[in-house]
């Protein structure tokens, strides 16, 4: 239901004047005389993002402001400041609040953002928490999702899978390796991995109309999986909140469908692509790139291809979903 929800926005809106980049990518950007700036904002909330119970609110602040900084990454674009907005609990809303505030500070600080400001709400409900984050297109332009063409390879920075570790909260958004992949390397489109590897990539695809075929011998899966599929099912229970973990997932499906990774998945023309794994710029901080498939014609359509060889069309793609119940 949510991207039922989100395309009849989108078709509704239309298309504006003072937008150079509208609905449909991880961050909009606006058009202006000067120079144009990217938005994007990212919505938290209790008991779907983070459990009040299971973590502090350090952790749900510095996550708000990483998974806004990853929409920023996915657009190449430099962090520049955040308005912040916040519907708080009136039971201990006080602390809550500076806690939070103290998870967001050290990561804008890292990343040079500025709090410009906000607005801050009380009520008898559970906690919600919106950014706003502004960024700014560098002189060497944007990513997008809507430019990978058939031939492109899809690379990938880092590890999928078992985020649910923490990782989710404490995860670095790829800022850095954003920037200095479009001023050294030629990247024709680019997405960040919130809502699971798999349907993060099919959203790349249906916005550059191209087809996809993914290996499934070539997807880094994250330690965390193998971790969190050593722990027992109370261990488990606690860890998710009583949800989502499953054993009885493989390895490589959990890294195709857990999310909350916040890699970046690129297309990248083959010569470039060789040069970029040959060089792999971010090995000496510990990140990767991997080939993991490649675009083709939509016609062709998506597919998964195994360790035999066998192909399977893909019909759907699982991920993360909000879901909505229509009246009646």
């Amino acid at each position: 239901m949510e991207q039922e929800l989100i395309a009849q926005i989108r078709q509704k809106v239309g298309i504006c004047d003072n937008l150079e980049l509208g609905i449909g990518d991880d961050a909009a950007i606006l058009r202006s005389k000067e120079s144009n700036t990217v938005v994007t904002v990212d919505l938290l909330t209790e008991d779907v993002d983070f459990e009040m119970d299971l973590v502090p609110p350090e952790w749900i602040g510095r996550k708000a402001l990483a998974v806004n900084l990853s929409d920023l990454a996915a657009m190449a674009a430099i962090p520049h400041s955040i308005v912040i907005a916040v519907a708080l609990p009136k039971s201990n809303g006080f602390n809550l609040a500076q806690g939070i505030m103290n998870g967001i500070f050290p990561l804008a600080s890292e990343f040079g953002v500025s709090l410009a400001g906000g607005d801050v709400n009380s009520w008898d409900g559970k906690l919600v928490l919106s950014i706003t984050a502004i960024g700014l297109v560098s002189q060497f332009g944007s990513f997008r999702r809507s430019g990978a063409q058939p031939g492109d390879r899809i690379l990938t920075t880092g590890r999928f899978g078992g985020s649910i570790l923490e990782r989710q909260f404490f995860f670095l958004p790829r800022i850095q390796e954003a920037q200095f992949l479009n001023e050294h390397y030629q990247i024709h489109a680019a997405i960040d991995v919130s809502d699971g590897l798999l349907l993060d990539l099919s959203r790349l695809a249906r916005e550059s109309c191209v087809g996809f075929q993914l290996f499934d011998t070539q997807i880094p899966i994250h330690s965390d999986v193998f971790a969190l599929m050593n722990k027992n099912t109370e261990e488990l229970e606690r860890i998710s909140g009583g949800s989502s973990f499953s054993k009885a997932k493989s390895p490589l499906t959990h890294a195709l469908e857990d999310g909350e990774d916040f890699e970046l998945i690129l297309a990248v023309d083959p010569s470039e692509a060789t040069r970029l794994l040959t060089d792999q710029p971010f090995r000496q901080n510990g990140v990767e790139m991997t080939e993991i498939g490649f675009f083709c014609n939509s016609q062709d359509g998506c597919c998964r291809i195994d360790s035999s060889g066998n192909k399977t069309i893909l019909q759907q793609f699982n991920g993360f979903l909000h879901q909505f119940r229509q009246k009646g």
